[in-house]
């Protein structure tokens, strides 16, 4: 039995969908859902859905009856190390052998603007290798369908307007990072391994100016703007001060080249390239 928590999210529903095509059966699959609402669809796949947060240790406790394998997504709130070792701690009473976990792919943690968010990405990991399971740390990089969230829904329009410099990132499409976790969860040999997630080639955000250029027949300016002037920038745009500071720190970490990782991990797992940006930029603008 394998459980999937966070199973209503984009990557967690989209790894179950991907478990089922490959001829996994449904009903050995738990998913872990705050709401039954939630879970309706996964229900109506066959899936057994559980009622659960990471914040009780209840619903945790009984969800993880009887399950050998879990993959713990990484959850998004302030308090989510603490939420993580709930799950672990519940995973331990119940006996689960191997815990798969999605986080980062960073060259150098320790020197992110946004340290303190990502930190936790290293002590999840440091947490279940110390509580002696199986595991397989899916560290990911950002994700392509991310790419709107920092050059802009209307990015063909108006242009990007970043502080990036000429930083890159190894982006990579959600679906391929879902495929991907789907095979390591059926297959063999990956114990104890972690596997950098990422789209293989990298890309600077005028690359990404390109790509949609080339996409929509228009020319996409990448306006590389002054780092200091980037938060007043969103929050005329009215973004949230929280929102404002992840958004600045991702991008700093860009701007000082810690996502340029170089892996061919997910490439091997999938057996074939990663989706290609120009494709996922294709579907994701519609263009």
């Amino acid at each position: 039995m394998i459980l999937i928590t966070g199973a209503s999210g984009h990557l967690g529903s989209a790894t179950i969908d991907f478990l089922i095509q490959k001829g996994f059966p449904p009903n050995k699959i738990s998913a872990l859902v705050r709401t039954v609402e939630k879970g309706k669809t996964l229900k109506e796949k066959g899936v057994d859905v559980k009622i659960g947060n990471y914040n009780d240790t209840d619903s945790l406790s009984k969800a993880l009856k009887g399950v050998d394998k879990l993959l713990l997504i990484s959850g998004l709130e302030q308090d989510r190390l603490q939420q993580h070792k709930n799950v672990i701690d519940a995973a331990k009473e119940n006996g689960v052998k191997h815990i798969v976990y999605t986080g980062v792919a960073l060259t150098d943690f320790k020197s992110s603007a946004i340290k303190f968010f990502l930190d936790d990405h290293f002590q999840t990991e440091d947490y279940i290798k110390n509580n002696g399971f199986k595991y397989t740390f899916l560290r990911n990089s950002l994700y392509s369908d991310a790419v709107p969230m920092f050059a802009g829904e209307k990015a063909v329009e108006t242009g990007i307007f970043l502080p990036a410099g000429d930083g890159k990132v190894p982006f990579v499409y959600r679906k391929d990072l879902a495929e991907g976790t789907a095979l390591v969860l059926t297959q063999d040999g990956h114990e104890n391994k972690t596997y950098n997630f990422t789209g293989g080639q990298l890309y600077s955000y005028e690359d990404v100016a390109h790509v949609l250029t080339e996409l929509s027949g228009k020319e996409v300016i990448y306006n590389n703007v002054n780092t200091a002037e980037f938060p007043e920038m969103l929050k005329k745009l009215g973004v949230p001060e929280e929102a404002i500071f992840i958004a600045a720190g991702f991008t700093e970490d860009v701007k000082n080249h810690l996502y340029e990782i170089k892996s061919n991990d997910l490439e091997i797992i999938l057996g074939r390239k990663p989706t290609a940006l120009k494709t996922a930029l294709k579907a994701i603008y519609k263009l």
